[in-house]
């Protein structure tokens, strides 16, 4: 059980989130709850760019997506030009599109793109309520 949490502790630090977001749909908005909202969303974020365990998705030299094992939707394999080549991906406009064909590769690579993408969701309508609660 420990070795699983440990794995995969983003997942419940998202599911935290979602329900926080649930708690504040149904009851008082307060900036303590908002701000801890944020922390648990920044975490989860965080999980998902750099640490889930993924498929490393790097384009290799025969033109297919690499399949060794990798941490996060951003950090290529073991391979020092694959993890250069997953980072670099994500700043150059023209190579959205490898990038993205890498994030929907596999049912477990889309989980993780779709849940990293609500984690960054939840962490920005965070930092818009923190700023709505101030004034």
């Amino acid at each position: 059980m420990g070795d699983l949490l440990r794995r995969y502790w983003g997942f419940l630090a998202l599911a935290f989130a979602l329900a926080g977001w649930l708690s504040l749909a149904l009851g008082k908005v307060t900036t303590a709850i908002v701000g801890l909202l944020l922390l648990v969303s920044v975490g989860a974020l965080g999980y998902f760019l750099f640490q889930a365990p993924l498929w490393c998705g790097a384009i290799t030299r025969e033109g297919v997506l690499c399949r060794n094992n990798s941490s996060g939707l951003l950090i290529g394999c073991h391979l020092r030009e694959h993890k250069w080549q997953k980072l670099k991906m994500t700043f150059v406009p023209k190579a959205w599109r490898e990038l993205n064909r890498g994030l929907w590769a596999t049912p477990r690579e889309g989980v993780n793109t779709l849940a990293g993408l609500g984690s960054a969701v939840s962490a920005l309508a965070a930092v818009v309520m923190i700023l709505v609660v101030r004034h």
